[in-house]
């Protein structure tokens, strides 16, 4: 939806950390692509099952520090992190698997400011990937992606890594195809719900007890 979400942005130099909190690597960039993982994904699928399987957990929590993004593979032992630790994460399948990716940093809706997730190209379109709505399912309606609001991006062509300064923008409701749009949104919440609603008192009350159900680890 490139008249809803700026994907190219304009590249600099690199973001500016004094003014722009949001975007405070822990660590040099380079450290975050430097070391090898032990669990390669075969596809997107893959990669869902593996997120599925993680805890959001806070980085005051789990840290005691405000703001702390773990290297992949540290993320990928412990299965516990924050926005930037899942998309790290995510954003280094997505290059193993020879996407055009990036991780990109900015707003987006309930989470709020300083949230992370990744975008890449395929087939000459662009997808943006949550990677904590992985238990949801494999896809989100089209319309989610005006929730996002991307400040900045990296990335990473296998030779040096890029950065891009993203500029805001609105979806006019006049646009062409919101209509379109918003039945898609509407039919896939729709589905989900009555997908989901009959089993939440089964998973609550594997939930209470500690329990995990059969198969999935939850509603999919």
């Amino acid at each position: 939806m490139p008249e809803a979400y700026d994907v190219d942005g304009r590249k600099v130099f690199r973001p500016d950390f004094r003014r722009h909190s949001g975007f405070k690597p822990t660590f040099p960039a380079g450290r975050f692509l430097s070391q090898d993982l032990k669990c390669w994904c075969t596809d997107i699928d893959d990669m869902r099952r593996f997120l599925s399987q993680c805890k959001y957990v806070s980085d005051q929590e789990q840290f005691g520090k405000q703001d702390y993004w773990q290297p992949p593979e540290q993320f990928e032992q412990s299965k516990r992190g924050d926005c930037d630790d899942f998309a790290l994460w995510s954003w280094r399948q997505l290059l193993h698997l020879g996407f055009a990716t990036r991780f990109v940093v900015g707003a987006a809706g309930r989470y709020g400011r300083g949230h992370a997730w990744v975008t890449f190209q395929n087939n000459g379109k662009a997808y943006l990937l949550e990677p904590l709505r992985a238990r949801i399912g494999s896809t989100l309606p089209r319309l989610s992606a005006i929730r996002y609001k991307p400040r900045f991006s990296m990335a990473w062509d296998g030779k040096a890594i890029s950065y891009y300064e993203h500029d805001p923008k609105k979806l006019l409701t006049a646009s062409p195809g919101w209509f379109a749009l918003s039945v898609e949104w509407a039919f896939y919440w729709t589905r989900f719900w009555l997908r989901v609603l009959p089993r939440l008192p089964l998973v609550l009350v594997y939930k209470i007890f500690g329990m995990k159900p059969r198969g999935e680890a939850s509603p999919q």
